[in-house]
């Protein structure tokens, strides 16, 4: 009987980076600590997958140097040195020449909300907040269709709460992206509610 590999307490990013996990799952790197995530649930998959999808289209329609990447790592500008968060989806209009560990200047950033996740989600957002290049940040139920959003604000800070969206079109003005909110939903178990 083998021993599982012992996980490192504490690391920087350079050594998440060249860090080869005990176990094939999604880990990010919080306040030097390395964090298994736990599989997404099918509705938290779909709309990952749906509004990726609708948003990869948008750009697609008009030829945009922009992409929207899949579960990318990105690193907050306070203690980056020991952070590493893994955002569901992000946009970024950089271009890159060669591959990257990390995603550099995203303008959005998107989290799917799950009932037993909220705590760390609202974490990674506000570290979020912390990356000059994000203009918006955008958090996704799963129990229910509805959203709430953080735009940054003309000054460059940000609102004291997120607006909230429960019906009608969600806009994101750092993509110049607009679409009814329950279309993100469309592939769930709560598009058959609406």
């Amino acid at each position: 009987m083998s021993a599982l590999p012992k996980i490192p307490v504490r690391m920087t990013v350079a050594e998440f980076f060249a860090w080869n996990p005990p176990s094939p799952q999604l880990w990010q790197l919080v306040d030097g600590e390395p964090q298994a995530m736990a599989p997404a649930s099918i509705t938290h998959g779909a709309i990952q997958n749906e509004l990726g999808r609708l948003i990869a289209n948008h750009f697609g329609e008009r030829m945009s140097p922009c992409r929207v990447i899949t579960t990318p790592g990105v690193i907050p500008h306070v203690q980056s040195e020991t952070n590493v968060r893994i955002p569901d989806l992000a946009v970024t209009c950089s271009g890159y020449d060669a591959e990257e560990s990390a995603l550099a200047n995203p303008v959005l950033l998107i989290e799917i909300l799950s009932p037993s996740n909220q705590a760390e989600t609202w974490a990674n957002v506000w570290a979020y907040a912390t990356i000059p290049s994000v203009q918006e940040i955008l958090v996704l139920k799963t129990a229910s269709i509805g959203a709430e959003l953080l735009r940054r604000n003309q000054d460059g800070t940000w609102p004291s709460k997120p607006l909230t969206i429960e019906t009608g079109e969600l806009t994101l003005e750092s993509i110049s992206f607009s679409m009814p909110l329950a279309a993100a939903y469309r592939t769930t178990r709560l598009a058959a509610k609406t």
